[in-house]
Parts: C-alpha cells; structure tokens; sequence
C-alpha cells in the first residue's frame, strides 16, 4: 500500500498542488515576522502553472509526538499533496529515546502516504553537548526514514550555516531572516524535484 502510494506521486502532474509544511517553531517562523520566514519565501519560488498552493500547519515547540496526534487532522483538512516533514528537533533537544522520536516520525510518514501524499523529510543535527553517541543515532533517524519509505530527504534543515552563529537570533537556537533564505534553497533543491514538469505552450507553427 506504502508503495502504490509512492508511485501515485513519484511525479506530481495534476492540475494544482498543495504543500503543506508540518513543522516545529523553525518552520513557524519563531521570532520572526510572517513573511520573513522560510515558509513564506518558498511560496515564491513555487510555480504559477499549473498552480501551487502552500499550507503552513507548523506549531511552535511541537514535537513528533504532537505532530503525531494531529496529523491525521491536518491531511483531512488540508488534504496535501506533499507534506514537508520538520519535525523531532525539540524531542532531541529534550533528550527524548531515539526509539520514540524514530516511532513517532514513522508513524507520521505513515498518515501521510496512507492518503497519496508525498512526503519530503528534512533532518536535523544536535548540538555536540548531547554527546557523540546520541547525537549520531538522533542523526541516523532520518536517512534510515528516508531510505525505509523511499522518501525525499533534506539531510539538514540548516545545512551551510548550522554552526555559525551569526545566523541565529539572540537564543542561538532559532535562526534569524538572513538564514530563512538558506533554508530555502537547501528545501527547494529537493523539492522542485518533486513537482511536476512544467506544461509546454504550443508555437503555433504546424
């Protein structure tokens, strides 16, 4: 069934799209105005034709497990296409087991590909002080997601600046307007090879 559901979105072509991001406060937009955030900036980048719609059901501190609780709720809803899967950050940071946090994704994943939807999973690192061992398995999660369920990975949300501090806000967790444009480009990379080629217009010419 997982398969069937893949292969419906293996190249999404139809007449619109609807993205719909399920995230913490890094895809929320924490600290930030609405339109300076990631979410906000995609939404420029996704094609007029056929047309694209993004929905941003991001909830700030959420965690895999809340995300589990509602997602049933929010594919009824919004009833995407594609789900951009950010989430498991705050269950790191909480020092939650790398089983839950790995069960809770999945069974995410799962509600999502149930309903035809594609998923695209974006991963997330922990800081060094949560020590080696945890931090690599936190790590792990994602590829073994991605590999499990054939999904699209963005195998780090902040990759290119998650160590450098002048893209954070004064918390040095949540990173700042300069950064939303780099967590852009690291999502857009892969996403755009999702969507569906764009329709040719015709010349006119026989």
């Amino acid at each position: 069934m997982l398969l069937a559901a893949l292969s419906v979105h293996a190249g999404i072509a139809s007449a619109s799209t609807t993205i719909m991001v399920f995230g913490d406060s890094l895809s929320a937009g924490y600290g930030l105005p609405q339109e300076a955030g990631w979410v906000s900036l995609l939404q420029k980048k996704l094609p007029a034709r056929p047309p694209t719609r993004l929905v941003n059901a991001s909830m700030s501190g959420e965690t895999a497990a809340g995300g589990r609780a509602r997602i049933e709720q929010a594919l009824r809803t919004h009833r995407p296409d594609i789900v951009i899967l950010e989430l498991g950050g705050n269950d790191g940071l909480r020092g939650a087991s790398i089983g839950s946090i790995h069960d809770n994704l999945e069974a995410i994943i799962e509600a999502c590909l149930r309903t035809g939807a594609a998923v695209l999973l974006t991963g997330m690192q922990l800081p060094p002080n949560y020590g080696i061992a945890y931090t690599q398995k936190f790590q792990d999660i994602y590829a073994q997601l991605a590999a499990r369920h054939r999904l699209k990975l963005v195998p780090f949300l902040l990759d290119g600046f998650g160590d450098r501090r002048e893209f954070f806000q004064a918390d040095g967790i949540h990173p700042n307007a300069q950064a939303q444009h780099r967590i852009v480009e690291n999502v857009w990379k892969v996403l755009q090879t999702m969507l569906g080629p764009r329709p040719t217009i015709a010349s006119g010419h026989d």
